[in-house]
C-alpha cells in the first residue's frame, strides 16, 4: 500500500511539474492554409516545429486547409486567427467589406500557368481561340479572363477542379496549373516539358503576388504584439525551412501522410524548390514578407477593369506589414 501511495505522489508532483512548464503567457492562435497540408506551407509547419511560434509568445494550431474549408469563413467565424490568401482574393473580399488586412506578402510571383500539350496544336496564345481550357473557379478566373481579355480570346471554358484527369483524358486542350503542383504532376504521368506548351501569367503582364498572411483589422487592432509574433515567426519558419531541406521534407511528409493526401516526397522536394525560388524571386531576399506597392496596384487595377470590384481599398489600408 505505501509503495501505492509513494508511486501516485511521484505521478502527482509529475503532472504538477509538467503542468506548471505549459507557460500560461502564450496567446493561443490559429492559422489556416488555403489548401491540404503540403509544400507550399512548409515555413509554417517548421515555425511550429522548431518552436519558433513559442519563442514568440504563441501557442500555435495549424488547421487543415482545402476545397472544402474556406480560409476566409474560419477567419469571419473566429475559427481561425490567420490565414493564407492570395492578394485577388483578399482585394475582393476587402472591397466587398470584409476588413481583412496583409500582414506580410509571402509568394512575390505568380506561379500560375496555362498548360496545354504541342500535339494539339497550341504553340501560341493565339492558338487557344476556340479551344476548350479548363479553368479553377471563383478568384482562380480572375488572371486567366484577363489575359484572354487582353488579347481578344474567346475559349471554351470546362470547370476544373482538383485533378489533372481532364487534360490527360483530352476533354480539354488546356488547363489551368501552378508551376509548384499541377505542372510537375503531369510531368511525373510520363509527360515530358517539350510535350507541353506552357504559358506563365507572369510573362504576360499579370504577375500577381499569391500568398500572404492575413487576419481581420480587428484582430490587429486589438492584437497587435500578437500578429507580429505570429508574422515573424513563420519568416523565421520559411528561412529555416530552406536552409534545412531534409529535415523540412521529412516534416512536410509528416504532415501529408496524415492527411492522407496521396503525394510523394519527390513531388513535394520540387514544391519545396518552386517556393523558394517564388518567395526569394532572383535570391533576393530585400523583398521577403513585403508588398510592393506597383505589384498591388496591378491587381486592383485588373479588378476594377474586369468588373470584378468598384472601389479597390487602398495600400495603405490593406496592407500593414513592413515597408
Amino acid at each position: 500500500m505505501k509503495k501505492v501511495v509513494a508511486i501516485l505522489a511521484i505521478s502527482l508532483a509529475l503532472f504538477a511539474s509538467n503542468s506548471m512548464a505549459a507557460d500560461p503567457a502564450l496567446a493561443r492562435v490559429t492559422f489556416i492554409p488555403q489548401w491540404i497540408p503540403q509544400a507550399q506551407f512548409a515555413g509554417y509547419m517548421m515555425a511550429l516545429e522548431k518552436g519558433f511560434y513559442k519563442e514568440s509568445g504563441l501557442d500555435v494550431e495549424i488547421l487543415r486547409g482545402g476545397p472544402a474549408d474556406s480560409p476566409l469563413e474560419a477567419l469571419q467565424s473566429g475559427r481561425a486567427t490567420f490565414c493564407s490568401l492570395w492578394v485577388s482574393t483578399a482585394v475582393q473580399h476587402r472591397a466587398m467589406g470584409v476588413k481583412l488586412v496583409n500582414l506580410a506578402q509571402i509568394v512575390q510571383h505568380s506561379a500560375l500557368m496555362i498548360v496545354a500539350k504541342k500535339a494539339s496544336g497550341i504553340i501560341n496564345l493565339e492558338n487557344l481561340n476556340g479551344r476548350r481550357v479548363g479553368l479553377w473557379e471563383g478568384d482562380f478566373k480572375i488572371q486567366p479572363l484577363a489575359l484572354f481579355k487582353s488579347r481578344n480570346l474567346s475559349v471554351i471554358e470546362v470547370p476544373l477542379y482538383s485533378t489533372v484527369n481532364l487534360f490527360l483524358k483530352g476533354a480539354v486542350e488546356a488547363m489551368t496549373a501552378m508551376w509548384y503542383n499541377e505542372y510537375h504532376t503531369l510531368l511525373n504521368t510520363g509527360l515530358e516539358p517539350d510535350d507541353l506548351t506552357t504559358f506563365f501569367f507572369r510573362d504576360y503582364g499579370l504577375n500577381f503576388p499569391e500568398d500572404g498572411i492575413y487576419c481581420l483589422e480587428k484582430t490587429l487592432i486589438d492584437n497587435p504584439s500578437v500578429c507580429e509574433g505570429f508574422v515573424q515567426a513563420s519568416l523565421k519558419g520559411w528561412i529555416y525551412a530552406f536552409e534545412h531541406e531534409k529535415e523540412t521534407l521529412d516534416v512536410v511528409m509528416k504532415y501529408t501522410d496524415t492527411a492522407h493526401t496521396g503525394t510523394n516526397r519527390a513531388h513535394q522536394t520540387w514544391m519545396l524548390a518552386r517556393m523558394k525560388d517564388l518567395i526569394f524571386p532572383n535570391g533576393d531576399k530585400a523583398v521577403f514578407g513585403k508588398l510592393d506597392v506597383q505589384q498591388y496596384l496591378l491587381v486592383t487595377n485588373t479588378l476594377q477593369s474586369l468588373g470584378f470590384i468598384k472601389n479597390a481599398p487602398g495600400y495603405e489600408d490593406f496592407y500593414r506589414g513592413q515597408r
